[in-house]
């Protein structure tokens, strides 16, 4: 299998290095700047997984280049996906390919399918926390990493299979769901209540389970997101509602999201793409969220990076 990564930053850069290391024909898309990194540092992974290391890959930085993929894992952030989906639409037209996108969020999907077609976008979502370091390696920091995937069309069942053969070779969790949609949504409801709460606190996930009246916002959040959802046709149980809240409780104390760490080092943030997005939903089928409208304007001033004064 032909597998590009389109995007290597810790996401891209982690789970490409793991199908790299058992023998898949893993290439990465980025820009100029990180393929003068990628060719001088290759991809360097420090984790509890299993430390790897490779320069024996194929970069590219122009979506001409690419003549031969059967997958595409796209890594990029929700804010820079309008301007790599003609890319994306250039390398599905050349080559045939899948796309497997692994953004947070839900409009995405629409929005890939809208303009590659419905058969090449699949569902998928990752768990990891995971950095770039100053080289470029990947910073690797909790005990596992997880990547779930599944078909949102029948004529992606034979890519899905590819994908399962994979399954316990790899060093870190390769998942195939057969409601994607599902798992998509718990994972939109978690990190549209971690991100935005951190972010607006400027503090790690320890303040919120620690702190009863921060703790209650986290899960009318929660609740939001699954009033969302179901108007969306994807109803959340009572049960799966209370996961979502039970993850957040079993969070270390230290960690925080990655929205959190970009406002911190005064980058732009996901907020358009996660909350934004929510909210979008939200006026379309007539639903208040009034918790994640807060969140949205208290941190709307940082979408861009840090502020000027």
């Amino acid at each position: 299998m032909n597998i590009l990564v389109f995007g290597a930053g810790a996401l891209g850069g982690y789970f490409g290095g793991r199908l790299l290391e058992v023998g898949q024909n893993v290439s990465f898309f980025v820009r100029e700047k990180r393929a003068e990194q990628l060719t001088k540092e290759g991809v360097k992974i420090s984790s509890p997984e299993g430390d790897f290391e490779s320069k024996d890959f194929s970069i590219y930085t122009s979506p001409e280049q690419v003549k031969n993929a059967d997958l595409i894992i796209l890594t990029v952030k929700g804010y820079h996906l309008d301007s790599v989906i003609p890319q994306i639409q250039t390398i599905v037209a050349q080559t045939g390919a899948f796309v497997l996108p692994l953004l947070n969020g839900m409009e995405h999907i629409e929005r890939l399918q809208q303009a590659i077609g419905e058969e090449k976008v699949m569902g998928g979502l990752a768990t990891i926390v995971a950095t770039l370091n100053k080289d470029g390696h990947v910073e690797h920091t909790n005990p596992t990493s997880l990547l779930k995937y599944g078909a949102l069309h029948s004529e992606q069942t034979q890519i899905c299979q590819q994908l399962e053969e994979l399954h316990g070779k790899l060093k870190s969790t390769f998942t195939k769901e057969e409601d994607i949609r599902k798992h998509l949504w718990l994972k939109y409801a978690f990190i549209a209540a971690l991100s935005g709460i951190t972010s607006a606190m400027q503090l790690p996930t320890g303040y919120i389970t620690n702190t009863p009246a921060t703790l209650e916002i986290a899960k009318r959040v929660i609740h939001e997101m699954s009033m969302v959802a179901e108007k969306e046709g994807t109803p959340l149980t009572d049960e799966e509602v209370e996961g979502v809240v039970n993850m957040l409780l079993g969070f270390k104390k230290e960690a925080t999201s990655s929205m959190h760490q970009d406002l911190r080092k005064g980058l732009p943030i996901e907020l358009e793409h996660l909350h934004g997005g929510a909210l979008r939903l939200a006026e379309k089928h007539d639903v208040a969220i009034p918790v994640i409208e807060t969140l949205y304007g208290i941190l709307k001033p940082y979408e861009h990076g840090r502020p000027e004064n």
